[in-house]
């Protein structure tokens, strides 16, 4: 496996991962949740930080993937499903039963890769994007809807 592990991060250290956070939300959004749920990092063999992964149970049932970014030299090599998986196991483990994940409607990687890695959509969030500050594109499409997967652990 390209990682050897995955760190938990107590609520007072996760400030210095802002960064990581950062390559999958925008900064305005982070405070709301930075201190919630449980966060990862994921560590490359070298013992470099490759990544984050934040998690935060919905209720008894459903836990949401709320902030899952790699380095840009990592993707597209497996790690990511990898770490994913391992999260299904994990939290399978802790007697949930499915795991969500929201995405905007213009992440055309993010749609591909979450389907790749067992989840489907669950339902589309009209409008949840333009509440933010500032209009976000990717691939030349604005930010708009979020699409929400789901995987049955």
């Amino acid at each position: 496996m390209p990682y050897t592990t995955l760190s938990h991060i107590p609520s007072k250290d996760r400030k210095h991962y802002i960064p990581y956070l950062l390559m999958a939300d925008e900064a305005e959004m982070i405070p709301a949740y930075l201190t919630k749920g449980e966060l990862y990092a994921i560590l490359s063999s070298e013992e470099e930080i490759i990544g984050v992964a934040l998690f935060i149970a919905i209720d008894h049932e459903t836990v949401e993937l709320k902030n899952f970014a790699l380095i840009p030299e990592v993707r597209g090599k497996g790690i990511g499903k990898d770490v994913v998986t391992s999260f299904f196991i994990r939290f399978k483990d802790k007697n949930f039963k499915k795991m969500i994940v929201g995405t905007a409607n213009c992440s055309i990687e993010n749609i591909a890769f979450y389907q790749k890695a067992g989840f489907r959509m669950e339902r589309v969030e009209k409008g949840f994007f333009l509440k933010y500050p500032e209009p976000i594109f990717e691939n030349g499409i604005q930010a708009m809807d979020m699409i929400v997967f789901e995987r049955e652990l």
